[in-house]
């Protein structure tokens, strides 16, 4: 097979840490949120308010209704709503996938992506890496991993790094500060 049909084309969405997803945002100066249009079709979420699709133009793709113009300080409490209520960041690439047009914050309760495992998502650059010796297998990092990356089983916490997309949810739970993000190889 020759090396242009191998390729593959990058998907619309890719998981990121919300340290990279707050540099994305660095560089951009106008920001516009709408609901997110899997919340609205599944008529809420558990975890989090609707109004969290971010975009970085007014005319970025998006699903969801109500896009309004917001100010920097109102896309730092997006970033603290994600982080209280354990949403994953995920960017969405523009129509060519050569540029972030904005960021979907997603959960395990109402978005297509975690319950249509066929839906495409390319994985963050950074992968978690556990100081097993330091864990005191609380269990609190298995109940945030949205990608079932990390179970406990016989008193011992067992990782699937294949199953890890990088995010950052488990290190962001961790009270013993054991898990810490890495290159992926």
């Amino acid at each position: 097979m020759n090396k242009i049909m191998s390729e593959r084309k990058p998907a619309m969405h890719y998981v990121c840490t919300r340290e990279q997803g707050r540099a994305l945002v660095r560089a951009h100066t106008q920001f516009f949120v709408s609901n997110c249009g899997c919340r609205e079709n599944r008529g809420g979420c558990a975890r989090s308010r609707p109004d969290v699709c971010l975009a970085f133009a007014e005319n970025a793709a998006g699903a969801g209704s109500g896009r309004k113009e917001v100010t920097a300080a109102d896309v730092e409490a997006l970033f603290d709503e994600a982080e209280r209520a354990h949403l994953v960041v995920r960017p969405f690439r523009n129509e060519a996938r050569t540029a972030a047009e904005g960021i979907c914050f997603c959960c395990d309760d109402c978005c297509y992506y975690f319950l249509n495992p066929q839906e495409e998502c390319d994985r963050c650059a950074a992968v978690e890496h556990t100081n097993h010796a330091e864990c005191n297998l609380c269990g609190e990092c298995v109940a945030a991993c949205h990608f079932h990356a990390r179970r406990l089983e016989d008193q011992e916490l067992l990782v699937d790094r294949g199953r890890c997309y990088g995010c950052g949810l488990c290190r962001d739970v961790c009270p013993q500060n054991c898990i810490e993000m890495v290159p992926r190889r």
